[in-house]
């Protein structure tokens, strides 16, 4: 509902540094009219209502319906938060730390997050990756938009060389100075809550700009750390991202383009003074020193920040600015995309999988611009393209169309597999916890599909929690693809999946990527959880394992055994996917005595008259994070290849597989070679020959 008159116009003369005085002068009444209006005890008449919008600078729209007027432009500002008197330092943010800053992973947790606030209803929420590569005027028009003027001198002084987040920063800055290259990905949302609430106090808006590690999530949402959103973040060169929220509630008698900006920084000094490292951008808020608000911006400033959003749909847009892949994976807008795409399709197929029993939840896609000119069609990720075997079972299941016994390739197969349910600390009662009856379901693997005799994971909102192969499988067996839906995603509205929804969370930890023994799920429930977690894992295997004996006992009564029986088959053959970029075969590897990892790679090659030019990289795999990039001190040619001056290798033309040996450089070690295990990749690159 509207706010009082009283409290609105309470807002604005504060907002706009004007006194009581002041308004009744510039409207033609008493000091007491006035103060009557601001304490509620009386309302002014329309005409009044007018003058007092002319004076204050605001619409009389905007006045009759007590709402927070547009900012302009030109009142926006980036504020820093001052550093603790206490000369307590924070080199980054802590949160930032919890995941690899790759695209695969901002994809994961971003969406994730969208299909947690998904509008009740059987409408999808929309998820939409644009990049944007800009350059020239374009970029230069962005940055003065943004107000880099502001800022790049605070991004300078946080730039030490010491510190990781200062080594990211440093980098960032150089790759901008010499590319004069900027990119941006925005993640856009539709049919989704948006960031309602007040600017400070507990809503969505403060959890995800103001906040850290507050998730606020509960029931059957993804996420329960506080963590995803700052994937964001680390996805940015310079820490930096911006919002526009088209929210689903108002607020300040609003709801479109709620915008705000936030800017990551460890602590520094600046011209003698000292910040505690993060910076907003927005208005100043006259009733607290030094501290910016979101602002209600207008199409012009939208457009001129890349933040414009297709209609007025609810939702949110992230605009993370200089986006990159910390890992090294995609160095142009092309990878970039095609990271996007495979993130998406790996990790929410079953999310966009709808049936006639329930529809699809998510509906995502990726699309690029260089300088606001598109580079192709907007890419809509098909699960069934993608996914084949897996997005059929899926589908059978909503559909209600799957089978006890699998007589066809076509067919899905639906079991069950018992969790055995852990009571939670402090609850009292004689009821026993219970077991819920998760659901497994099971097709014949697709000829196209990659890394069969797998069990996927999931619950709740269908994102994939882990991959896992099954081992010890009946010989002769049927590639199959394996899906284990759990607690919500069973669809059963019972007090055993909801559970098991909530045992099944606090057992993943912050990158949602397994379910395990974790410190919440030991410090929620009473002893024993991680044990039922394990034997529920077990338990999916092993019900594959049977069904597949009994499976083939069956065909093997009717058939024969079902060696001899594939190979007295006439079907058409398998069309062999041909290998369309080299890939590293072998790797074989010491640590010296200089402490640098020693190894030697074999690259397998695919069939072609012309040489590949690759370029070698050496990673560390290390328990902390993702894989880390680290340097080469000698690339040496061993087979088939020959060293550039640039360092990279050219592989001749024709050749099946090729060799080098490579020692990488100490200096570049993240931790100790020892430490760690080391892997090696390859990635075409263009240059002068």
């Amino acid at each position: 509902m509207p706010v009082e008159f009283g409290e609105w116009l309470s807002r604005l003369l504060e907002q706009r540094g004007m006194s009581q005085k002041r308004l009744a002068a510039a409207t033609g009444v008493t000091g007491a009219a006035v103060n009557g209006w601001v304490n509620g005890r009386s309302e002014p008449r329309y005409e009044k209502i007018a003058a007092i919008a002319a004076a204050l600078g605001v619409t009389v729209e905007d006045a009759v319906n007590r709402r927070m007027p547009k900012a302009r432009h030109e009142a926006l500002e980036w504020i820093f938060r001052a550093a603790p008197a206490d000369g307590g330092r924070e080199g980054g943010n802590a949160a930032n730390f919890a995941f690899s800053a790759s695209l695969e992973v901002l994809a994961r947790e971003a969406t994730q997050n969208s299909l947690d606030e998904r509008l009740p209803g059987d409408a999808p929420v929309s998820v939409r990756y644009v990049l944007h590569e800009l350059t020239g005027q374009h970029m230069l028009d962005f940055l003065e938009a943004l107000g880099w003027g502001a800022i790049e001198k605070h991004i300078l002084a946080s730039a030490d060389a010491r510190q990781k987040v200062g080594r990211v920063l440093r980098d960032g800055l150089e790759e901008l100075e010499r590319t004069q290259r900027l990119m941006l990905l925005r993640v856009d949302d539709y049919n989704a809550t948006g960031l309602t609430g007040p600017e400070y106090d507990d809503g969505r808006f403060a959890r995800v700009v103001r906040r850290t590690l507050d998730s606020g999530k509960a029931g059957t949402q993804g996420g329960s750390y506080g963590l995803g959103k700052a994937a964001l973040w680390a996805a940015s060169r310079f820490g930096l991202v911006l919002v526009n929220s088209v929210l689903s509630e108002p607020e300040d008698g609003r709801t479109e383009r709620r915008m705000a900006g936030r800017l990551e920084l460890p602590w520094h000094a600046l011209d003698g003074e000292e910040f505690a490292g993060p910076g907003w951008f927005g208005v100043p808020d006259p009733s607290r020193p030094n501290t910016a608000r979101s602002w209600w911006g207008d199409r012009e400033t939208a457009e001129r920040l890349h933040l414009e959003r297709d209609g007025t749909d609810p939702g949110t847009s992230f605009l993370i600015v200089g986006a990159y892949d910390g890992l090294g994976d995609s160095e142009d807008i092309d990878d970039m995309r095609g990271r996007l795409v495979a993130s998406l399709s790996r990790n929410f197929w079953a999310s966009m999988v709808g049936g006639r029993q329930e529809g699809a939840k998510l509906r995502a896609s990726v699309v690029a611009f260089r300088n606001g000119t598109p580079l192709g069609p907007e890419e809509i990720i098909d699960p069934h393209e993608h996914q084949p075997a897996r997005s059929r079972a899926v589908q059978a299941f909503l559909d209600g169309n799957t089978v006890g016994e699998l007589t066809d390739r076509h067919q899905v197969l639906q079991t069950t597999v018992p969790l055995e349910l852990r009571r939670r600390k402090g609850e009292s009662g004689e009821v026993s916890p219970g077991v819920h009856e998760a659901i497994l379901l099971l097709t014949p693997a697709d000829d196209e599909d990659d890394g069969p005799d797998q069990i996927a994971y999931m619950r709740a909102t269908r994102m994939v929690v882990k991959y896992k192969r099954v081992g010890d499988l009946p010989l002769g067996h049927r590639p199959f693809q394996a899906v284990l839906l759990a607690g919500a995603a069973t669809r059963r509205e019972t007090r055993e999946a909801e559970a098991a929804e909530q045992m099944l969370r606090t057992a993943e930890p912050p990158d949602h990527n397994d379910w395990e023994g974790t410190e919440d799920l030991t410090a929620t429930y009473e002893r024993g959880a991680r044990q039922k977690i394990i034997e529920f894992k077990k338990a999916a295997e092993q019900v594959v394992r049977e069904v597949l004996r009994v499976q083939e006992d069956d065909e093997a009564a009717e058939d024969g055994p079902p060696v001899l029986r594939e190979l007295l088959r006439l079907d058409r053959p398998k069309v062999v996917r041909a290998q369309s970029f080299p890939t590293v075969k072998a790797v074989e590897g010491v640590v010296n005595e200089d402490g640098a990892w020693e190894v030697t790679a074999t690259v397998k090659l695919p069939q072609q008259d012309e040489p590949w030019l690759l370029a070698p990289m050496a990673k560390f795999v290390v328990r902390s994070s993702g894989p880390v990039g680290v340097g080469w001190s000698e690339v040496m040619p061993l087979d088939n290849c020959e060293l550039t001056p640039n360092g990279n290798l050219l592989f001749r033309g024709g050749a099946a597989q090729g060799k080098f040996r490579g020692v990488t450089d100490v200096l570049s070690h993240p931790v100790a070679a020892r430490m760690s295990q080391v892997m090696v990749e390859v990635r075409r690159v263009t240059e002068e020959v």
